[in-house]
């Protein structure tokens, strides 16, 4: 190597030195986000940065899978490398994942599933020959009768047939299957609708109204999409019920800075596990009527009731039935498989259905839609098996029947249980779980705790969240994650673990809550 090669090399590398000094002064005074504005060694620039990226994704918050679920993670991996914890396992009662906290699947859905895709086991005589005749149903509404090829963008035909049929025996009223939309999960149909109201009027933003606790879908989408989100505070001490005075504040305030275009309703609700009355569903349609909203009726936990007194009504049956000029109103109501008895979460399974839009809206809801391809045909397969199950008669109607009450039956009690428990506990109040699949209990918090949360920069749910996932392993959401009342402190559980897991996790509870409570008392 020449001597003038020597130098050039030196000159390099004390180039490279100098630069990575002022990257690692960069880090330290700007962090990840100075470093991300910094050229990499080679020359070229980010053209993405945090600076030009879109502001709408780095507002979005997701409070159901956030720092809380990180941190479960990782003290997973500390037990499983053997590090020592007052606990032996991680309690994820933070999402509605039902195979996750051991529900065990449907027979008949998972034989239909087998079936469509591996359609050689239709020559096998250990399946029932009503799955056999459903697989058969669906393979040849896809194409080339494989569930590998895609299907039409708002799903296969015949299991839009099915599910408008299932919508006629639930309210007793038509439903056209031109106005089902499959989805990959009730997620994707919600914000495909949410989608078509991204129009400013007169300078301001769109705004949609949601209840407040919320399902943090929807501010997230909202945050995402660039609509403004109007809150309305469910009112607790009526078993977290609807107030329209409540509803008419939200919305005149918004008027201010926004143009509400929506209202969104959760019922059976999440976080609160509350079931709307008739006469409830009547005041909404009227208020949305009167002010000229597009109605979203996220209904997944439809089959999920379980208080006495307590029955679901569709938004669907009671516009039609209130009669003109309610039954001429937009609409778009949603389910899914993922919860109800099914709990299949993992096959993202859903559909919308949409009436009285705009012909030509319609269209361009079609062309979105289509832009999408299709949603997967598994989740299709799981849906259809869902809005038509097996009926009298047939060969997996009795076990069937067995599976899908068992299930039920099991989530009715530990409702139950977990709202008795919380209210025998010093700090908590907790409305009756009417429906749904959760539990968003109130707590007390001491002083002393308040102010430990202040000083480490946390909300004091979420504080207190930490501190029962460090000490017991139970990882749940904090209130503020899904919006509350000023001053008030909540959480949201699942009541999804098996019965004696439920109670061992309750037991834990009340320890951790009674050391809490001396703690910060």
């Amino acid at each position: 190597m020449s001597m003038r090669g020597n130098f050039t090399s030196v000159r390099q590398i004390k180039s490279a030195v100098g630069e990575f000094r002022e990257f690692l002064s960069n880090t330290q005074r700007k962090g990840l986000a100075g470093t991300l504005k910094y050229r990499n060694m080679a020359g070229a620039a980010p053209s993405l940065t945090l600076d030009n990226m879109n502001p709408n994704i780095k507002a979005l918050e997701y409070a159901v899978r956030g720092p809380l679920v990180i941190r479960a993670g990782e003290i997973e991996k500390e037990l499983e490398k053997g590090v020592n914890k007052p606990f032996k396992e991680v309690l994820k009662a933070n999402i509605g994942d039902c195979h996750a906290m051991g529900q065990q699947p449907i027979t008949f859905i998972r034989e239909v599933l087998a079936l469509v895709s591996l359609p050689k086991l239709l020559d096998d005589p250990r399946f029932p020959e009503d799955a056999k005749e459903r697989a058969r149903t669906i393979l040849k509404g896809c194409r080339g009768h494989s569930v590998g090829s895609y299907t039409d963008s708002p799903g296969i035909e015949v299991i839009r047939k099915h599910v408008a049929e299932y919508i006629e025996r639930r309210d007793g009223h038509p439903s056209d299957w031109q106005n089902v939309f499959i989805s990959a999960g009730a997620s994707d149909s919600i914000k495909n609708v949410l989608k078509l109201l991204i129009c400013p009027v007169n300078g301001k933003p769109p705004g949609g109204l949601i209840p407040i606790p919320q399902y943090p879908l929807y501010s997230a989408t909202f945050a995402e999409f660039g609509i403004n989100q109007i809150g309305y505070y469910l009112d607790e001490s009526r078993n977290w019920g609807l107030d329209i005075a409540e509803l008419q504040r939200a919305i005149t305030e918004a008027r201010k800075v926004c143009n509400p275009r929506a209202l969104v309703v959760i019922n059976p609700g999440n976080p609160t596990g509350s079931v709307l009355s008739r006469e409830n569903i009547e005041e909404v349609i009227k208020f949305a009527y009167k002010e000229k909203l597009f109605l979203l009726a996220d209904e997944v936990y439809q089959d999920n009731v379980y208080a006495e007194g307590c029955k679901f009504h569709s938004f669907k049956k009671v516009l039609v039935e209130m009669g003109e000029p309610y039954s001429s109103m937009e609409l778009a109501s949603f389910m899914s498989c993922s919860k109800g008895y099914m709990g299949e979460c993992g096959l993202r399974g859903g559909y919308a259905e949409v009436i009285n839009m705009d012909p030509e809206v319609k269209k361009m809801y079609m062309k979105a839609m289509s832009a999408m391809l299709c949603p997967t045909v598994l989740g299709q397969a799981c849906l259809d098996t869902v809005v038509k199950p097996p009926q009298p008669g047939e060969p997996s109607y009795e076990r069937f029947i067995k599976e899908k009450q068992g299930v039920l039956d099991d989530l009715k009690l530990r409702a139950k249980m977990v709202a008795d428990t919380f209210n025998s506990m010093e700090g908590f109040s907790c409305n009756t779980v009417q429906g749904a699949m959760y539990a968003f209990p109130r707590i007390t918090l001491p002083p002393k705790a308040i102010e430990q949360a202040k000083k480490e920069g946390k909300h004091a749910d979420v504080f207190y969240a930490f501190e029962l996932l460090e000490n017991t392993g139970i990882c749940i959401v904090p209130g503020s994650g899904f919006g509350q009342q000023p001053g008030t402190y909540h959480f949201r559980t699942t009541i999804l673990p098996q019965t004696e897991k439920l109670k061992a996790m309750l037991a834990k509870f009340e320890e951790f809550q009674a050391s809490f409570m001396k703690k910060y008392s």
